[in-house]
């Protein structure tokens, strides 16, 4: 079975040209949403999705009007497959069912990971040059020298809970056991 699924971004855009071509198509059942391609709640085509069964066709217009990325596109390309569901571009002409189709698929995520990698190594590049100039990126630390030192003259004091005392400092509990492991059992061994 064929089955559609048409989206528009805004209330102003008329779906009517995505709903003929999927009708044209032979689409038995279309699912219509008025969604960003941006939002990841989209009711419809979480409907569509659930309602394909193994052999059938998810159709769509356009590529974007599926997804707004090319890895959120191979994600659920590769979801259908694993599912033996086919998926069909009407505008594109690609359809996973055929050798074609596969091959495109295939380039998309090739070229999708192509492009993680690149991602990655210049994050790493900008990182290194930014620590020879001595910059360091990060968070900066929840707790600094003198607020460790705050820490264990509060945390002698057995009147004052743990919970107290991170709250004095403005951190969580769990930020506290971190920056002193054991609390009050191990001051004095610090």
């Amino acid at each position: 079975m064929l089955v559609g699924y048409a989206r528009v971004s805004t209330k102003d855009q008329d779906p009517a040209l995505q709903l003929d071509a999927l009708r044209e198509a032979g689409c038995g059942r279309i699912f219509e949403e008025q969604a960003s391609g941006a939002q990841r709640d989209r009711p419809q085509l979480r409907a569509a999705l659930d309602y394909l069964r193994p052999g059938d066709t998810l159709v769509v217009w356009k590529l974007d009007r599926l997804a707004r990325s090319l890895k959120q596109l191979i994600e659920t390309v590769e979801m259908l497959g694993e599912r033996e569901i086919g998926f069909r571009s009407l505008t594109e002409t690609i359809d996973t069912q055929s050798p074609g189709g596969k091959l495109i698929f295939h380039l998309f995520a090739s070229l999708a990971e192509f492009e993680r990698e690149m991602t990655r190594e210049r994050t790493r590049a900008g990182l290194e040059a930014a620590r020879r100039r001595g910059k360091f990126g990060g968070r900066p630390p929840a707790l600094g020298a003198k607020e460790i030192e705050m820490a264990k003259t509060l945390l002698q004091n057995p009147d004052l809970s743990i919970s107290d005392i991170a709250e004095q400092l403005g951190v969580s509990q769990a930020t506290l056991y971190r920056y002193l492991p054991g609390g009050r059992s191990n001051l004095d061994e610090s």
